[in-house]
């Protein structure tokens, strides 16, 4: 594919979350993670030519052969889906941040691999704000002992909370997805739990998330465009 446009379509994007974040006066840096899902190497190298080195993959399968290549090796590569335990073992070592533990079976199973392995795994707690049953992620109200739990796994770096946003047009269901997490976050930093990332906000949502103060957006679309069928 040619994505000639990916510069143009950055800097739009960067210029977008400047203003949010200036009309809701936040300050600070906000990370792109540019969603290489269903595209090539190609895409991966376009990301990476532009600056854009924080990558994200939703299905561990797709994501290895990228990780696994020289051009991959030179971005730091983030687990956004859905990770089912029996490939957690394919996981520490190769993503620098899962974005999507949801239990503490699975924040377990990936303590025990990245021990075997001798690394350490950074981690975010995927939260289902929205109360979707189509999605995944805890409940907020187990959150906070989730957190706690999680937190206290030697081989885990716990560093913030993820969630999706319902797929609508309307602002104002975003707002309270996205204003939800944050309340949730600070609450759990006023208990003791340092949590800086926030990772909320996709193509169709970010904008509405840089106003709600996430620290982290996931763009696949956004940047490079549709996605072939």
């Amino acid at each position: 594919m040619n994505f000639g446009a990916l510069p143009e379509r950055l800097a739009a994007v960067q210029a977008e979350v400047a203003r949010r974040q200036g009309a809701s006066r936040w300050t600070h840096p906000v990370t792109i993670v540019a969603v290489t899902k269903g595209f090539g190497l190609d895409a991966v190298r376009a990301a990476l030519d532009v600056g854009l080195t924080e990558l994200g993959e939703n299905r561990v399968q797709e994501a290895l052969p990228k990780i696994d290549d020289p051009v991959g090796r030179r971005a730091g590569w983030h687990l956004i889906g859905h990770l089912q335990r029996n490939k957690a073992k394919l996981v520490p070592g190769r993503f620098a941040l899962v974005q999507s533990v949801d239990s503490l079976a699975l924040a377990e199973e990936l303590e025990r691999r990245a021990a075997a392995l001798g690394v350490a795994q950074r981690v975010l707690l995927q939260v289902n704000v929205a109360g979707e049953a189509q999605k995944s992620g805890c409940a907020p109200d187990e959150a906070p002992a989730l957190a706690r739990a999680v937190a206290r796994l030697p081989r885990l770096g716990l560093e913030g909370l993820m969630t999706l946003a319902p797929l609508t047009d309307d602002v104002d269901v975003q707002r309270r997805s996205f204003g939800g997490l944050r309340r949730l976050r600070d609450a759990l930093q006023e208990d003791g739990l340092w949590l800086p990332t926030l990772s909320m906000g996709m193509s169709a949502d970010y904008a509405t998330a840089v106003e709600e103060g996430t620290t982290m957006i996931r763009l696949g679309t956004a940047l490079f465009g549709p996605r072939q069928p």
